[in-house]
């Protein structure tokens, strides 16, 4: 089979090599990852991402180099040749080309919709989203696996269904890769992401508001920084919905998105941390209130430049997937389940004391850890140290794989970087708006009252504990002796910093 004059030069050779190749190691990695059942992203990325694309390059220089070759065999001939090209089935050339056109264009388009397909779904995957560019997602890509939703995709939240949004992701992927490989990307990450696809149209696929409606019940376990580790345990019903779940979201936490309701704010930043000005509509009724913020006044010109901002579920559940926990969360949480013990004395404050510490990198703040706690019962404690050295060698296995499961120093990621605005513990959260300052014309206001959203049935040291019934509270009691302060002050003036 003989091939037109036109396909002798070296553009068509070179783009025939190219092509050949790829295609060749396509195969070839394809059918290394199907006998050994490999579903590495990497590997995924060169079958379907990579080697297609510089097999399309090379396809696309084959009729270029024909092409050009073709003007040049043109110029070269006396009498002058039709423009466009003739397909005459009855010549061997012609019949020769056309088959082998018609052949390899068939297997380019079985190739191409198969590598399609593949990359949309390497593109989808969590892997690709968590582990490509591994230092900087890192940190997310850690949090998500302890999450909630570490079952579901990371697409399911961030881009949704629908190809506009696809696209969109897409095209903000494209600057995410030019970020990457000039190093050019912040460290932290910037949040809130403002571009992120509005709650309504992909949390509620799964948490519809009228889902929202019974009461549930909270407890927890805390531990003091004393030579016990005592514990202190709260139990707190937390007011979701209204008592009775027939009235739907006429009360409660979840209120806020009722579908009846439309609460809008304008915030001084970006981290919507600091919000200036609430204003609640209520679509049934048409009734309006404005909420000014009189110790942080917002002026009318800049309120009429201003976007608002109309509430939905992540202005409070901010971190669903990323969340990273402070030092007392996290070894709280260890202690509690036994990963560290609790009759080492002191180690919940000699922990704090290291974990309040800014690290370069993991490495050194492994070793500090390590080191600083082993220095400390050796020398303060040595017979106790030499009789437990198994209990405390583990102990700070448990504090060092929290540690690196909730801070990363490449990426400059701590609890206090990505605060969560649920609660008021160790951010404002709810205190943002609910803090007795903001007040309308007619002089309504945001309260502050914490029994709005839970009631304490219980509180106290173990063995010492006091409660009450359902539809009662307690006043709360700071584990540690501090007067009114709590009172008077937000939590997170304290908790947010010193541990």
């Amino acid at each position: 089979m003989k091939l037109p004059p036109s396909s002798k030069n070296w553009l068509t050779i070179i783009g025939s090599i190219i092509a050949g190749i790829n295609l060749v190691l396509i195969i070839v990695l394809f059918i290394i990852s199907t006998i050994f059942n490999n579903a590495n992203t990497n590997l995924g990325l060169f079958i379907y991402i990579i080697l297609p694309g510089f097999l399309i390059l090379g396809l696309l220089l084959i009729p270029v180099g024909m092409i050009r070759e073709r003007k040049k065999i043109r110029r070269s001939l006396i009498k002058e040749e039709a423009r466009f090209p003739r397909i005459d089935l009855n010549d061997p050339r012609h019949r020769n080309a056309f088959i082998i056109f018609t052949i390899t264009s068939i297997i380019v388009f079985f190739l191409s919709t198969l590598g399609s397909f593949q990359a949309f779904h390497i593109t989808e995957s969590v892997e690709f989203c968590g582990t490509l560019c591994h230092q900087v997602m890192e940190p997310e890509y850690t949090a998500y696996q302890s999450s909630p939703h570490a079952n579901v995709a990371c697409v399911e939240c961030h881009v949704g269904s629908g190809a506009s949004w696809y696209v969109k992701s897409k095209l903000s992927g494209l600057h995410q890769v030019f970020a990457v490989m000039t190093n050019s990307y912040p460290r932290p990450i910037e949040t809130p992401l403002h571009d992120l696809r509005p709650a309504r149209e992909t949390c509620e696929k799964c948490h519809w508001p009228q889902k929202f409606y019974a009461r549930k019940l909270w407890t927890n376990k805390y531990f003091l920084a004393d030579s016990l580790n005592t514990e202190w345990d709260i139990m707190l019903q937390m007011k979701t919905g209204p008592e009775y779940s027939g009235l739907g979201l006429r009360e409660g936490i979840h209120w806020h998105i009722n579908p009846a309701v439309k609460i809008e704010y304008i915030s001084d930043n970006d981290k919507r941390e600091n919000i200036t000005y609430v204003k609640y509509t209520n679509k049934s009724t048409g009734e309006v209130h404005i909420y000014r913020n009189d110790s942080d006044p917002i002026s009318d010109s800049l309120l009429s430049v201003s976007t608002t901002r109309t509430m939905d579920c992540i202005d409070c559940h901010n971190r669903p997937s990323h969340n990273y926990n402070s030092p007392p969360v996290y070894f709280d949480k260890a202690m509690l389940t036994g990963a560290v013990s609790k009759n080492i004395p002191f180690f919940k404050k000699v922990a704090m004391g290291i974990l309040r510490d800014t690290f370069r990198d993991k490495d050194t703040a492994l070793m500090k850890i390590k080191d600083s706690i082993t220095d400390f019962y050796k020398s303060g404690y040595n017979d106790f140290y030499t009789k437990n050295k198994d209990l405390i060698d583990n102990s700070v296995t448990a504090v060092q794989k929290a540690f690196i499961q909730n801070t990363f120093p490449k990426m400059k990621v701590t609890y206090d970087n990505y605060p969560e605005h649920i609660g008021h513990l160790e951010s404002d959260g709810c205190f943002r708006c609910h803090n007795d300052v903001f007040k309308a014309a007619d002089g309504h206001k945001i309260s502050r009252d914490c029994n709005l959203c839970h009631s304490i049935i219980g509180q106290g040291k173990q063995g010492m504990m006091e409660y009450t019934n359902i539809r009662e509270n307690l006043e709360f009691k700071h584990p540690k002796y501090i007067g009114t302060a709590w009172k008077e002050a937000n939590c997170s003036e304290c908790h947010r910093y010193l541990y």
